[in-house]
């Protein structure tokens, strides 16, 4: 099933996608209506939960981690529950195909029995047992959490030649690029009317990081978000000397680009979650967002030399 993305904010394709979902069952209904049947109460939950998971797991792009996707998996199922159970005549009307399965007598009736209570089981004891099982052998592959980057990336139409590249806003006083120029204004405030060219990009990449990226690497950009949590592994510590105090200005811009699905093989089975923010971000504010972070942290970007 293909991938869709739509232009904005992930939160709006989903909006949209559910919209649709919406008004096709709104429609089936209606058209059933007309020819003097209804679909039942089970068939419709069913069918609103198969939807549901196909939408979040196949056509949702960039794709859920597998911890949000159980959550709302779970939410949903709870919901479909209190709707069928909102009034003795519903909640009749959704066991009664449980009820008739369980106490039918017609041989259609005792496979069903033997493949719910039966197979099913087997089926899903065994997947669990395989999930938990201790693994001996060594595993197939070391994930690298800082993988090579490549020699290049390609970004909104124009490459980018990591070994070369700078952040077009790490900018002195007269518009030339500088890796002093961060020290130079360490504690200079972004907000004051008479801030810097460089300050005056330092706010704007603040402004840009807390719009988009502070649910999950937090307000003092420590990887602890609203959303942190909800993710395995949890975002990146920016706070930490250990990340992109480490790395040149250029691979931070190729990750923030790229995200997890832009990873090469050595960064997975774990990968990461964050998305491909060139689907949503135009290269001006990544890189000025990349800038605030290093600002706010008091790191500085590793130099080639």
């Amino acid at each position: 099933m293909g991938k869709i993305w739509i232009p904005g904010y992930m939160p709006v394709q989903l909006l949209l996608i559910l919209t649709a979902a919406f008004f096709a069952f709104v429609g089936i209904g209606w058209v059933l209506r007309k020819q003097g049947r209804s679909l039942p109460k089970f068939t419709q939950a069913v069918l609103i939960w198969v939807t549901a998971f196909i939408i979040l797991r196949f056509v949702l792009y960039p794709p859920i981690p597998s911890a949000l996707m159980k959550t709302y998996m779970g939410l949903i199922t709870l919901v479909l529950f209190l709707l069928v159970s909102s009034d003795e005549e519903s909640w009749a009307e959704f066991k009664r195909p449980i009820l008739k399965t369980l106490g039918g007598d017609t041989p259609g009736f005792r496979r069903i029995r033997t493949v719910t209570f039966v197979a099913l089981p087997l089926l899903i004891g065994f997947g669990t047992y395989n999930t938990v099982a201790p693994k001996f052998e060594e595993p197939i592959e070391l994930r690298t959490v800082h993988p090579a980057p490549p020699a290049s990336v390609k970004v909104h139409g124009k490459t980018f030649t990591l070994q070369t590249a700078e952040n077009p806003f790490r900018v002195d006083e007269s518009g030339e690029y500088s890796n002093e120029v961060q020290q130079q204004h360490v504690n200079d405030n972004p907000f004051d009317p008479d801030a810097s060219k460089y300050m005056q990009y330092v706010r704007e990449g603040g402004a840009i990081f807390f719009q988009n990226c502070h649910f999950c690497h937090g307000d003092n950009l420590d990887g602890r978000g609203m959303f942190a949590f909800a993710f395995n592994p949890i975002p990146a510590n920016f706070a930490d000397s250990g990340t992109i105090a480490q790395l040149q200005e250029t691979f931070v811009f190729w990750r923030v680009a790229k995200g997890g699905p832009g990873l090469p093989r050595e960064g997975f089975p774990w990968a990461s979650a964050m998305p491909p923010w060139e689907q949503h971000l135009t290269t001006d504010e990544m890189w000025k967002a990349i800038l605030f972070e290093y600002w706010h942290t008091g790191f500085y970007p590793r130099t080639w030399e």
